[in-house]
């Protein structure tokens, strides 16, 4: 703020910061002369006895006396005096739509009957909120404090999500593991609850997004093993998938999993080994046993291909 006389001053948000979302000028009083100035995306709410007078929302520089007073509700009819101004506060506040980062600080543990403890589930994300209601404002949070932050909207959302996020997970949630498929459900329904709840202090919550869930890492460990097992498709092929990376991944002593993984690996190729060579026996052996000698192996008498011997009657095959 820059004073410009004894009698005058300028009323404005100088030292303007990108996540304050309402500054107060609390001066004891406005001189006659002063100045109101307000900058791209910021209103100016003017208060007295923190009741809300007025609201500006024109960008500009504008003289208080001629340009502000007459519109000002219960002070329109205000003079100045020569050594006495007028005992206000200035209510700046940031117009924009905020986007803010959550996550929970806690694993919430879902019902689930499949573990009685419950899953435990950690999530981030995204909202975004904006000023909607000065009244609300005012009366809630603007009466009391000289400045309201991002970090104070965060802690309150914070002082609620937990409920909201197991609520519609539970109501929305079709797969607890994979929740990110019904993301955007569970935020719109997040984003209702949490709007009632903070519009309370005239703030909207205008877009909640769950950019991830994220389990303990063995459940996680447990649903690529299921999700592994759905691509390979066959259970045969995955405990030879499993087994070749078990020993792939084993340290360079070698470890008792991996050297058993090994083993039963080694005992699968050679009994399959085992397997086919004695269907190929068994197929050669009755080729064999179908085929007749040349000669008989009782008087030696040529057969020529035939079943019994011509000279002694003998049966050949």
């Amino acid at each position: 703020m820059g004073i410009l006389n004894q009698f005058s001053n300028v009323v404005e948000w100088e030292e303007y910061r990108d996540d304050i979302i309402f500054w107060k000028w609390s001066n004891k009083e406005i001189k006659k002369g002063s100045k109101l100035i307000i900058r791209p995306g910021q209103d100016a709410v003017f208060m007295f006895n923190g009741k809300r007078e007025g609201v500006f929302t024109e960008e500009g520089s504008f003289d208080i006396e001629s340009e502000i007073i007459p519109f000002l509700s219960t002070l329109k009819g205000f003079k100045f005096g020569f050594n006495s101004g007028m005992r206000a506060e200035v209510l700046f506040v940031n117009t924009k739509e905020f986007t803010v980062k959550w996550g929970t600080k806690q694993a919430i543990n879902i019902p689930n009957p499949q573990l009685p403890g419950g899953l435990p589930i950690r999530a981030l994300g995204t909202f975004n909120c904006k000023v909607s209601d000065y009244l609300a404002l005012i009366e809630n949070i603007a009466g009391v404090k000289q400045q309201y932050t991002i970090e104070d909207i965060r802690e309150r959302v914070s002082a609620v999500l937990d409920s909201f996020l197991m609520k519609w997970i539970m109501q929305e949630g079709k797969d607890m593991f994979n929740l990110q498929a019904n993301a955007i459900a569970i935020g719109n329904g997040i984003k209702e609850d949490l709007d009632m709840e903070i519009s309370k202090i005239g703030i909207s919550i205008t877009g909640f997004n769950i950019q991830s869930f994220n389990y303990p890492e063995e459940v996680q460990k447990m649903v690529n093993k299921v999700a592994g097992q759905g691509m390979v498709g066959d259970v045969g092929k995955y405990q030879q998938v499993s087994m070749a990376d078990s020993m792939a991944n084993g340290n360079a002593g070698g470890s008792a999993a991996a050297d058993m993984a090994g083993m039963m690996m080694g005992m699968q190729m050679g009994q399959q080994m085992v397997n086919q060579m004695n269907g190929n026996n068994a197929g050669g052996g009755m080729n064999n046993a179908g085929a007749s000698p040349k000669f008989c192996p009782n008087c030696g008498t040529p057969t020529n291909g035939a079943r019994f011997c011509s000279n002694c009657g003998n049966k050949l095959a």
